[in-house]
């Protein structure tokens, strides 16, 4: 089911520790954030979404970790409690609204293999650069998202992504690609507007008491 627009005022915000539980390996982060950059990213995808990441737990550590691509430093890895607590950039506290979503089809149909396929695409792209021309593909591909252009093969993502287009490529791995009009890149928002992406609950923001547990 498409995430509507009006989520963010129909899911009321819960402290992070009653929402813990339910997170689930391959859960979505979408963000909408009103920090500068995330400003810039929801103008040129006209949407309210201006990040995602996806989750994974750790349970030999007790962990939920977040995976996201973010600029200048490629993927990595942080802490839930980091992760809705402040930016990426450091803006603190978390300058917008975080929902947790899930792909009802990975969901109910993932096995021990095909999640396994997913944990190790995910993990192998950590810490992985951009090189300048990485940084200027991706700037190219934000552009012409804007203008609603199909994008050049050139341009196209390879081992290099935003955000969205990391989280599409971790469900195209075990055969679940994130529906688009392929122009441009894939979008948080396109990622919002799949119909097999459903809305679990939305995450309150900021400092939390769970620091200690991720």
């Amino acid at each position: 089911m498409t995430i509507q627009d009006s989520i963010l005022s129909e899911l009321p915000p819960q402290p992070y520790a009653m929402i813990r539980d339910q997170i689930r390996d391959g859960d979505m982060l979408l963000c909408s954030a009103n920090d500068l950059g995330s400003r810039l990213i929801r103008w040129a995808t006209r949407s309210q979404w201006s990040h995602c990441a996806i989750a994974f737990r750790i349970r030999e550590i007790d962990r939920v970790m977040v995976l996201e691509c973010v600029q200048r430093m490629g993927v990595r890895a942080v802490p839930m409690s980091d992760f809705i607590a402040r930016t990426s950039s450091g803006v603190r506290p978390y300058p917008g609204r975080i929902v947790l979503a899930r792909h009802q089809d990975f969901q109910a149909g993932a096995d021990q293999a095909g999640m396994a396929k997913m944990v190790t695409f995910a993990f192998t792209r950590l810490g992985a650069k951009f090189s300048k021309w990485e940084t200027v593909k991706i700037g190219l591909r934000i552009a012409l998202g804007r203008l609603n252009a199909t994008m050049p093969a050139l341009i196209v993502a390879d081992d290099e992504y935003i955000c969205s287009e990391y989280v599409a490529k971790c469900y195209e791995s075990v055969g679940l690609p994130i529906a688009w009009n392929g122009n441009g890149f894939i979008t948080p928002a396109d990622i919002a507007d799949d119909p097999h992406v459903n809305a679990v609950a939305q995450i309150q923001t900021g400092d939390n008491p769970l620091k200690d547990r991720a």
